[in-house]
């Protein structure tokens, strides 16, 4: 049932998007074809350049959406005194280390870009949160206004008019897509985690600490070094609000950095089963860390299989690039398919990755955990006599 849950809170939010670029696609398509009909143009390839020219600007106009989106979250958390922390569009990644930018690289399922901002300290139990959830929605609606005002003022230019309008719909769809509160798959939208902080004081503690967490990390702290009480593992009542939830993540990611793997593999099982507001990206990977615990451990080759679902799959593929689920593909490697020239090869891709990487924290933490890995191949191979 959980699983049947999980998928109808998916596909809402997914069929909202469908229809949304659906609209984008109509409109524009109706300006495109106005243009190209009704336009003067000598020749046939002139219509043909300009239908080319425009789904190139198209290209570029979300993507410039996505960039001022993610710049309003930069600026109106300043302006609500939050710190900067990072900035990724892609997988192009800034982020303020000891007092100073660096570029890095990281590329996250479900999102094309984000700004994390460290929080102000928390003030009777609470921070500004509604300007810097919604700075990426109001400044989408501010450009979109603008550049409205300049497809009304570009008088008869085709190119220019044309290119004015896709960066005003653009605008106000992005807008529409992260302001309306819901699930957009893997991640929730910002209208939904500020609705979720907004239902409960629990909850806006829960994103101060998530947001604090990711500061501290950023700055090369482990999980297992933060202090605890930011971890508590919250009932399964407070679970079912998206924002709290978040923080039922963080404690089974310590309690993995901690090496407390019964304990943690206990608990990821126990969230996976129920109903809670884990959003899908991070219920894959729980997955994925319940995955290494198993090969760790008892290694039964039927619960692995269980676990390896072709969504599973097809997830660990999309982000093999992360650390965590390389470290989870080497000890499979090793472990399962007892491939220790394959984990080599794996192995020097996490090094290659851990060279740019975000969060250095993260990087220390998953070494250890190819170390035990490695470790348990090794001890399995002597017992076998190799």
């Amino acid at each position: 049932m959980m699983k049947d849950k999980t998928k109808k809170k998916t596909s809402a939010g997914q069929y909202i998007s469908i229809v949304l670029f659906m609209l984008l696609g109509g409109i524009l398509g109706w300006t495109m074809t106005s243009y190209v009909v009704d336009g003067d143009y000598n020749t046939l390839s002139e219509r043909f350049i300009y239908i080319i020219v425009m789904l190139v600007f198209l290209y570029m106009s979300v993507w410039f959406h996505i960039i001022i989106h993610e710049a309003g979250h930069l600026i109106f958390g300043r302006l609500s005194g939050y710190e900067f922390a990072s900035f990724r569009i892609m997988s192009f990644m800034w982020i303020k280390e000891h007092g100073r930018i660096r570029f890095c690289r990281l590329s996250v399922k479900g999102t094309a870009g984000q700004c994390i901002m460290a929080p102000p300290p928390l003030e009777d139990g609470g921070i500004p949160v509604v300007f810097y959830n919604l700075g990426g929605v109001l400044m989408n609606i501010f450009t979109g206004i603008m550049f409205l005002i300049f497809y009304y003022a570009s008088g008869q230019s085709k190119y220019l008019s044309g290119a004015m309008l896709m960066l005003s719909v653009c605008g106000f769809i992005v807008a529409f897509m992260n302001g309306m509160p819901m699930n957009m798959g893997s991640v929730n939208n910002d209208g939904y985690n500020l609705l979720s902080v907004l239902r409960s004081p629990k909850a806006l503690r829960a994103f101060w600490v998530q947001l604090k967490a990711s500061e501290q990390s950023l700055r090369g702290l482990r999980l297992k070094d933060m202090p605890a009480e930011w971890f508590a593992v919250p009932g399964d009542e407070d679970m079912k609000n998206s924002i709290i939830a978040v923080i039922g993540v963080f404690a089974c990611n310590r309690l993995m950095d901690e090496g407390r793997f019964d304990e943690a593999d206990s608990l990821m099982s126990h969230f996976l089963e129920t109903d809670n507001g884990i959003v899908g990206l991070h219920r894959n990977m729980l997955i994925c860390d319940r995955i290494y615990c198993e090969l760790i451990a008892s290694n039964r080759s039927s619960v692995l299989y269980k676990m390896l679902t072709k969504q599973q799959m097809q997830f660990m593929k999309a982000m093999r690039k992360l650390p965590s689920i390389m470290r989870t593909q080497y000890a499979y490697a090793l472990l399962s398919e007892n491939d220790a020239a394959k984990a080599e090869n794996i192995k020097a891709a996490f090094d290659k990755c851990a060279k740019d990487y975000a969060y250095p924290a993260d990087i220390v933490s998953e070494r250890e955990l190819m170390d035990i890995a490695w470790e348990k191949y090794s001890l399995r191979q002597e017992h076998a006599g190799i």
